[in-house]
């Protein structure tokens, strides 16, 4: 009943930028965190970057001064805007939130299905 769909992602050369988007649909009563990982090829999912319901957000060293999320909480929708990219960056980027489809329900957590981001001259 909630789906997240992942946009944006391309080819960009090496200190380039992109911005990705992940928006939110269905049975939506409520958001709590919403958070950004990537995946590259033969390596495990790693944490990129999150935003609490509150808009605090935390971001993993790697990314830290280059990567920014932000959330436009009446659109469900969280965005990664990514700076001074690096080849290294260049990963399957999945985005997932906790979601409370109605009043009384517990949070879930849902994923997105991802979004390649490639990085290369």
């Amino acid at each position: 009943q909630v789906q997240l769909v992942e946009s944006g992602g391309g080819l960009v050369q090496p200190g380039g930028s992109l911005r990705l988007s992940c928006a939110a649909s269905g049975s939506i009563f409520s958001i709590g965190a919403m958070r950004w990982y990537r995946q590259a090829p033969g390596k495990e999912r790693e944490w990129v970057g999150s935003i609490s319901g509150g808009g605090n957000t935390f971001y993993a060293d790697s990314v830290k001064g280059r990567f920014t999320i932000s959330r436009d909480s009446p659109k469900n929708t969280v965005y990664l805007q990514m700076n001074s990219l690096k080849p290294e960056d260049t990963a399957v980027y999945y985005c997932n939130a906790d979601v409370r489809a109605n009043t009384g329900d517990r949070f879930r957590e849902y994923w997105g299905q991802g979004t390649q981001v490639t990085v290369s001259s």
